[in-house]
């Protein structure tokens, strides 16, 4: 018999809206039909390594799986990335942004608080990017943690790695290469490091982000990109 037991419904419901903000931080919102899904990366980006437990990380096992669903779902026309990231692994931030550009839906991305090392290429590869006015964006050198071998094929393959991040960030933004080599190696701008922080405007202004706005705008960007893309094709149609 199936449970007609009211207070038991409600406790379940309850308990289910509890685990959702407990794991997920998400709470319960009127269910209505929505052509737009929003994707969080925050915290360091995970990829080969496992995180300590402390850390709080976007694993990119995780965001991956989504991207496929996402593109093979027909409901969904447009995607929105926020961005809150420190940066972290370099091959899973590469992969994330190279799924990002190769989407046909219509994709904004948003940086908020801070979209730093590999963030950049993921904020640049979306059609159209936002920047908050007080966030921030870290340029610097690729750089390893751990043992390294000191040996000239080390050195070849950072400079190779360094090269796809430059030639990615600079094929889908206006920053020129020699520009972005200079903000990545220009010191005295950091305490502790090398690179370039640009705060919100002067990322307009180098050219990788499109613009400084917040939520409001850049879920407007999102439905004005997916009606162009539906009135393209309703004329490509005819």
């Amino acid at each position: 018999m199936p449970n007609s037991n009211p207070k038991k419904q409600k406790k379940k419901v309850k308990a289910n809206k509890s685990n959702n903000l407990k794991e997920f931080g998400q709470i319960e919102i009127p269910d209505a039909p929505n052509n737009v899904h929003c994707i969080t990366i925050v915290g360091q980006i995970e990829g080969h390594m496992v995180m300590p437990p402390q850390n709080k990380t976007t694993k990119y096992e995780h965001i991956i799986p989504q991207l496929v669903a996402l593109e093979q779902n027909p409901n969904i026309e447009g995607v929105l990335i926020v961005l809150n990231t420190v940066g972290g692994d370099v091959e899973a931030g590469l992969a994330i942004a190279e799924m990002l550009t190769s989407m046909s839906k219509a994709t904004v991305s948003l940086v908020l608080g801070g979209g730093h090392s590999i963030g950049v290429p993921i904020a640049v590869a979306s059609d159209y990017s936002f920047i908050a006015e007080t966030a921030t964006m870290t340029i610097h050198p690729i750089r390893l943690t751990g043992l390294v071998i000191g040996v000239p094929q080390t050195y070849e393959y950072l400079d190779k790695m360094q090269e796809r991040v430059v030639g990615f960030v600079c094929k889908h933004s206006t920053i020129r290469p020699e520009r972005f080599r200079e903000l990545m190696f220009r010191t005295g701008e950091l305490a502790r490091d090398i690179g370039t922080i640009l705060v919100g405007k002067d990322a307009v202004n180098e050219g990788l982000i499109n613009e400084v706005g917040g939520i409001g705008q850049a879920v407007m960007k999102v439905n004005e990109l997916i009606q162009n893309r539906t009135m393209m094709n309703s004329m490509g149609g005819h």
